[in-house]
């Protein structure tokens, strides 16, 4: 089941922390007379946001943000937030990640703290939406440093508790949740006393908590009276998966309730949810009927989300030229001028030099100004590094030349159509690949499976993946983190070797004692030169091993490939 739905709406949830704040809100409100540009791009960009037009918004937030003057910080911040936001909506969360981290380095001691909380607040729900728990947790006790009023404490309090089930970890889930069950401010409120008793009931249900069932009514019972579609949809979840083991009966009831209530908010990943637990408790015409719709939504919202994630990054990059352009436009015409004064007083001279003077004092203090921003940008710089080098490297060029040809050559040809085609099925591949990197991996039953799957992916033309497995390791007695470390290990392994092993053979060895269980990597590649300098995949796969109390060791010397010894205790 999707986490999100025991999780607070993305752009509510975002919005509350960066505007919602009663005592604050007005300080949020922009001064029409400061930047009439800044508050009409603004103003349409709410327009669309409200009638649901994201690609619109996104383009407007963008357009305010370039209309801000240097010094208008807390301005850019809340376009970037907006930005953000739309992106978190469609579910471009490396896109989202990448704005709002774009207003870290416009923070100073000044600006106000509801600002920052909603930056990492924002940062915390791509983290967790892209499974990367830890990360996420770290964003919202960040935030948390930032809220000023309980209430935003307790709802970043409830987004961790959220991440905690997540990682599985419903005990810890529930202590925290728990407490947030008795505070004033949460009971006071019916809107988020329903959301933390539906959490509450919810992990309840995971750890085997018979009042797990009572819970959850009571948050249904909340919801009824306030109307709360998008939160009785939640709840309606909750009950189907949980009489899911029990009665299969109440759980379609309770799924299809739930069908009903997300078709009506047009909420399509609670839609696609509710037809997942659907398609568990059916059979027959029913189960074909409902996979039928799902597979077409589905469908669907993948296109359409992919649609706009292309699309923001048209409007930033398209954004980036046009400023471009402008600059260069500016230059020229500045040079114009000079020449054109030069001609008519050969006395102005003097002034033009006095000019330069005091333009090499004004770049040196900006320089100097500025030296701590830079030093702070290069903290984020690894951050977004991970997420846009895959994409420019892989991925920008080929859609540059697909867009290139687009343009220029007569499709009706079938040599260029054959080309368009090619160049689309690289792009293609190259976005499988990605997501294959960067995708859940099932650590159930299915665990072994999804490896040799994985290892065997990397059999080519060029090089043979050989798998040694006696079937004596029992997966099921390991502990997922450890699944998924070995899973991503692994990997890393294999993409170093395609890159730059220029091995023909890989021979990948499985085996297990009473303690440990070792895994052998071997390759006949041109192995390390010199003293060995592990690169960023194979140091990442060091610290994974060692994360789970297990040892990573290398053995290279030049043209006589690699070993790689991986041990962990079972």
């Amino acid at each position: 089941m999707k986490l999100q739905k025991v999780h607070f709406p993305i752009f509510i949830l975002a919005l509350i922390l960066s505007i919602a704040s009663c005592n604050k809100k007005s300080n949020l409100i922009v001064h029409p007379k400061s930047n009439t540009a800044y508050n009409n791009f603004l103003s349409l960009g709410d327009k669309h946001f409200e009638n649901q037009i994201y690609d619109s918004a996104f383009y407007y937030y963008n357009k305010s943000k370039l209309a801000c003057n240097a010094n208008e910080n807390e301005k850019i911040i809340y376009s970037l937030l907006k930005m953000a936001v739309t992106q978190q909506i469609q579910g471009d969360y490396f896109g989202s990640e990448t704005s709002v981290t774009e207003a870290i380095p416009f923070f100073t001691k000044t600006t106000n703290s509801y600002y920052k909380c909603a930056v990492y607040n924002n940062l915390g729900i791509n983290y967790e939406r892209l499974n990367e728990y830890d990360d996420a947790i770290y964003n919202y006790n960040q935030a948390i440093k930032f809220a000023e009023i309980d209430l935003q404490k307790d709802i970043l309090n409830n987004n961790i508790a959220v991440v905690y089930q997540g990682k599985n970890n419903h005990i810890e889930a529930a202590s925290i949740l728990s407490n947030l069950s008795k505070k004033k401010d949460i009971l006071d409120n019916p809107e988020n006393h329903a959301r933390i008793l539906d959490n509450l009931g919810y992990s309840y249900f995971k750890i085997g908590n018979p009042k797990a069932l009572e819970y959850i009514n009571k948050s249904i019972a909340i919801r009824n009276k306030t109307n709360d579609d998008f939160g009785l949809t939640t709840s309606y979840l909750h009950l189907a998966e949980l009489y899911s083991n029990l009665n299969n009966k109440l759980a379609n009831r309770y799924a299809n309730l739930a069908y009903q209530k997300a078709t009506k908010i047009n909420n399509v990943d609670d839609r696609l949810s509710s037809l997942n637990l659907l398609i568990k408790n059916s059979n027959g015409e029913n189960l074909k009927k409902t996979t039928l719709l799902y597979l077409k939504i589905n469908d669907s919202i993948t296109k359409s989300r992919q649609k706009a994630k292309n699309q923001f990054a048209k409007i930033k990059y398209d954004s980036k030229q046009d400023r471009e352009e402008n600059l260069k436009l500016k230059a020229q015409k500045a040079e114009n001028a000079l020449q054109l004064e030069k001609v008519k007083n050969r006395n102005l001279t003097l002034y033009i030099v006095i000019g330069l003077v005091l333009g090499s004092i004004f770049f040196l203090y900006y320089y100097l100004t500025t030296k701590g921003k830079r030093e702070k940008t290069a903290a984020i710089y690894e951050s977004e590094t991970r997420i846009s080098k895959k994409l420019h490297d892989e991925l920008a060029n080929e859609v540059y030349h697909a867009i290139v040809l687009v343009e220029t050559k007569d499709l009706s040809s079938y040599e260029n159509k054959e080309i368009l085609l090619s160049n689309l099925d690289t792009i293609y591949t190259g976005t499988r690949n990605i997501s294959r990197q960067n995708s859940t991996i099932d650590t159930g039953e299915n665990f072994k499976n999804e490896l040799k799957e994985m290892l065997s992916s990397y059999n080519g033309k060029k090089v043979s993946v050989i798998i040694k497995d006696n079937n004596n390791i029992n997966w099921h007695q390991i502990h997922s983190e450890k699944k998924i470390a070995v899973y991503r290990v692994l990997q890393e392994l294999l993409v170093n070797m395609k890159k730059h092993s220029q091995c023909s053979f890989v021979v990948i060895g499985f085996e297990e004692n009473d303690k440990q269980v070792e895994i052998q990597y071997s390759d006949n590649g041109i192995g390390f030169n010199g003293k060995m300098n592990l690169k960023n995949g194979l140091k990442n796969a060091e610290n994974r091993i060692n994360s789970i109390k297990g040892t990573l060791t290398f053995e290279s010397e030049p043209n006589k490939g690699l070993k790689v010894k991986i041990s962990f205790p079972k």
